[in-house]
């Protein structure tokens, strides 16, 4: 009997699959293709969105005309001709890029074959899988917007195949109310789920190319470029008051090493690597904790300079903190910090001999310059250079002109146009000339306090770009010839310094108050969901449990609520879920309570029986009943299936048959 049933029910899911998709349900599944291919369309290559745009509008003009789906040999050469592009575009197969194109033209072609439930059932189930992909480029407020919505439209289309025809409105507010049930469900696996530190799966190789920020080398233009962004490198919070606009100097990679073009990072010599950096604060230290947007680089972006670390970090013998791994996620470090302080007075001389190093044969003036400087002091010769940066007609700009081989020459002497990298190369390469020890440092420079949430915001528009040099007595000391250019740069920020015109993103040249307070309340939101959902990670999720009361959570009691909330929540909703009792209109509450004293007559109606038939049973079982009962049946029929007027007065002559019934025959005793 059990075999018997089980072959029935596979039987009829198999029927069910094979069976012809109907036509009303085909703008659901090109919806469900749209919704969850569509966003994708933004770092696609143009031909593929178009490709894609082109082949579902095809498929919505064949449903409207009624016209034959292509055949299957013109399907299979297009799969073909896609992946092919698709290889010679990204040059693989493989990887986050070349995935993610391939899922949607997979999803563009497969509604061209759909002509049964189950390739319906395909589609819906590739257009879950592709909603993961989005948060590949994309982790915002807004793409979780659109991923529920289009998790609603995909339940809903779920609802069409499975319940046939139906109301629009009816089907959504179906999905609806099955997502408002997972709800519980998910709110507990937020909680108590045991985080891990890192991800779940590996990523492909290239799932890290898009991450903006500072490079591992600087040349002309590399700074500037990233001035044009608006978007947000870290966010940070001072355990007191922030220190004031000019002081706050993040540091990042250290340049050392000079080709005539470029500067980069050299290997530090050998006899180097052992010593650890010493530092010496002057003053109170500076206690902050900084959120880190990902840029897939070592480096942590320290206050200037950094005399606490966090764990699994360390402070580079150029006093750069960087962490164990490049930070390939958005993650939260707390920080001290001391803005004046005295650091390697005692250096290596392996590293001074190296910030002394300057390609031979290039920029004769800039090397005659300096050496009429050589004889005075170190301290001297920062000052004239910064002295001639002051006073001499040198401008602070974007759009600086390209410089040729001895681009020292031609910036200090003829072009006098530049951004911060120009200035610190140039105060640089001068230093070197005159032979100070000297490097150029990049980060970030200034930030901006949002008064909605309390952090001081740095985006990449405050990249920065200053010089270091070596004192005797006093170790590496910061020179920022910037300053002597454009100070306004420093004072008040990139907006002040540069005229008019430049180029720069509307966000940081925002002029409205209205719209830099929708602004602050828009990132103050974005940066409540980084911390508490996409940074809600195992140190997180101990600081909310121990809040709530719980001591000393670990995986094994978390597992253990995590079970047994769900089964209550499961509980719950399933008592709610359980057929309830329908709510009765008046015409079936009167009808009802006239067949309950019929019962208790001794006539039962059945539940199959319609009114009518239920009048005749009861002419022949009693007579004295029937003329009653063939009356009240006749209302109830016309209230219940019939249109016209007077249903106000048929109603009370209904309910005025049960107050008309006689009396129950008492049983002799």
């Amino acid at each position: 009997m059990a075999r018997n049933l089980k072959t029935i029910g596979r039987s009829s899911a198999a029927a069910w699959s094979s069976a012809a998709l109907e036509h009303g349900a085909v703008p659901w599944l090109l919806a469900v293709a749209l919704a969850t291919a569509g966003p994708h369309f933004a770092h696609l290559p143009w031909w593929l969105s178009l490709l894609v745009g082109g082949t579902l509008l095809w498929r919505a003009w064949l449903w409207q005309r009624r016209r034959p789906l292509p055949p299957r040999w013109a399907l299979a050469l297009l799969v073909v001709g896609s992946i092919a592009a698709i290889a010679w575009q990204f040059r693989t197969l493989l990887g986050k890029d070349a995935g993610v194109a391939l899922l949607v033209v997979f999803m563009a072609l497969k509604p061209m074959e759909m002509s049964s439930r189950r390739d319906a059932l395909v589609v819906v189930m590739l257009g879950y899988f592709l909603l993961l992909t989005h948060y590949l480029y994309s982790q915002s407020i807004p793409t979780g917007a659109w991923l529920l919505a289009a998790i609603g439209l995909l339940t809903g289309a779920l609802i069409r195949l499975h319940g046939g025809p139906q109301p629009v409105a009816a089907v959504l507010r179906h999905a609806g109310l099955l997502l408002a049930q997972a709800l519980p469900f998910m709110l507990i696996l937020y909680l108590l789920f045991p985080r891990v530190s890192g991800p779940l799966w590996g990523l492909p190789q290239d799932a890290y190319s898009g991450l903006s920020g500072l490079s591992d080398e600087m040349s002309p233009g590399s700074i500037s470029g990233l001035i044009v962004s608006g978007a947000i490198a870290f966010r940070s919070r001072f355990a007191g008051e922030a220190p004031e606009k000019a002081d706050l100097y993040w540091r990042g990679p250290v340049f050392d090493e000079y080709d005539g073009q470029t500067w980069r990072a050299r290997a530090l010599p050998a006899s180097a690597t052992g010593q650890p950096p010493v530092v010496e604060g002057i003053g109170e230290p500076l206690a902050y904790s900084s959120i880190l947007e990902a840029h897939n680089q070592r480096w942590l972006l320290a206050l200037d300079v950094a005399t606490l670390l966090p764990p699994e970090s360390t402070l580079a013998p150029t006093l750069q903190a960087l962490a164990r791994e490049p930070l390939r996620v958005r993650a939260r470090f707390s920080f001290a910090s001391a803005i004046a302080y005295r650091a390697n007075v005692n250096e290596a001389p392996a590293i001074l001999q190296q910030a002394l190093a300057l390609p031979d044969e290039i920029n004769p003036r800039t090397r005659a310059l300096a050496r009429e400087w050589a004889a005075r002091p170190p301290e001297k010769i920062a000052e004239a250079a910064l002295a001639m940066f002051r006073n001499e007609d040198f401008y602070y700009t974007l759009q600086p002109p390209l410089l040729g081989a001895n681009a020292m020459d031609e910036f200090l002497f003829s072009t006098r146009r530049g951004f911060c990298e120009h200035y610190a190369s140039a105060f640089v390469f001068l230093m070197r000339a005159a032979g100070v020890p000297a490097r150029v440092v990049a980060g970030y420079q200034g930030g901006e306090v949002n008064p909605v949430d309390g952090y001081l915001v740095v985006r990449q528009s405050d990249a920065h770009a200053w010089a270091e040099i070596w004192l005797s007595g006093q170790g590496w000391v910061r020179f920022d010839p910037t300053a002597a250019v454009a100070p306004s740069r420093i004072e008040q920020g990139i907006v002040a310094a540069l005229p008019q015109g430049e180029p720069l993103p509307i966000l940081v040249r925002l002029d409205s108050d209205w719209l830099r307070q929708l602004r602050n309340r828009w990132e103050a939101a974005n940066n409540s969901w980084n911390q508490w959902v996409l940074g809600y990670n195992p140190q997180r999720q101990r600081e909310v449990l121990s809040r709530l009361g719980w001591r000393d959570p670990d995986w094994r009691s978390m597992s253990a609520s995590l079970a047994v909330l769900c089964g209550i929540a499961l509980l719950v909703v399933t008592l709610w879920t359980l057929p309830r009792r329908l709510a009765v209109d008046p015409v079936q509450r009167a009808w009802l309570k006239y067949c309950a004293e019929l019962k208790r007559r001794g006539i039962a109606r059945a539940d199959w029986e319609g009114p009518l038939a239920f009048a005749q049973r009861v002419a022949r079982e009693r007579p004295d009943l029937a003329a009653l009962t063939d009356e009240a049946a006749g209302y109830y029929a016309e209230l219940r299936y019939a249109r016209g007027d007077g249903r106000d007065h048929k109603l009370r002559c209904l309910q005025q048959c049960v107050r008309r019934l006689p009396p129950r025959r008492r049983k002799r005793s």
